[in-house]
């Protein structure tokens, strides 16, 4: 779209030091090239741990962390005692997926008491774009996901591959996005790149912190 970060419901880093989160919701199937990636190694399941403990802390500090993210974490944990690093780093992407969303809600209802500003964030900078602005720039809490539901966005997070594709020249993965990109917002897209759009959030698969996911990159190419 989850590093402040798509979020493929579509939501890599330490948010709370400046990286945003990931692009997507829970993977509704997996493609047959994920068999292919090569494993998991310790160093990015502690990472991806790392990531998501972040991501809780901030969570945390805002008052909305969710109750079972930290289970996930701890899960997570228990996967890397025991080598098993890729389930490690699954539950850990969720853990923080989790924790971004809960920071995604605690900064839209701090802007909706105050005003417009998010939690965190001075006024100016946490507004991000005017409605029907043609630009976007990312603040602490983003990802490519909570990006395009904003209602002066698109109102549909499940056309974040949209704000991918606009600006693929700096979203080297769709689940890393960092405080201050100014991303191009695509007000001319088709009905059928809409439509695609949607059919690459709901069908992306697994995805990891950090790897440009093959699905990501045949939907580039379209």
């Amino acid at each position: 779209m989850k590093p402040n970060l798509l979020a493929t419901p579509l939501l890599l880093a330490a948010l709370a030091l400046g990286f945003v989160g990931c692009a997507s919701t829970p993977e509704e199937a997996v493609p047959a090239a994920e068999a292919a990636k090569p494993a998991v190694d310790q160093a990015t399941a502690e990472k991806a741990i790392a990531d998501a403990r972040s991501a809780m802390a901030e969570a945390k500090k805002l008052g909305n962390e969710w109750r079972d993210t930290d289970n996930l974490l701890k899960q997570a944990e228990e996967a890397l005692a025991a080598g098993d690093y890729a389930k490690a780093v699954e539950l850990a992407n969720e853990a923080r997926r989790q924790a971004e969303n809960a920071i995604a809600q605690a900064n839209s209802e701090k802007a909706r008491l105050n005003g417009g500003a998010t939690a965190g964030e001075d006024t100016a900078a946490s507004r991000g774009a005017g409605a029907g602005a043609n630009q976007y720039q990312v603040v602490r809490g983003d990802n490519l996901w909570n990006i395009a539901g904003k209602s002066d966005i698109y109102a549909d997070s499940y056309q974040w591959p949209l704000i991918y594709k606009a600006n693929r020249d700096q979203i080297k993965d769709a689940d890393v996005i960092e405080v201050g990109q100014v991303f191009n917002i695509n007000r001319n897209a088709s009905a059928g790149d809409v439509a695609a759009a949607v059919k690459h959030a709901k069908t992306r698969g697994a995805w990891t912190v950090g790897v440009t996911e093959e699905s990501d990159t045949a939907y580039l190419a379209q």
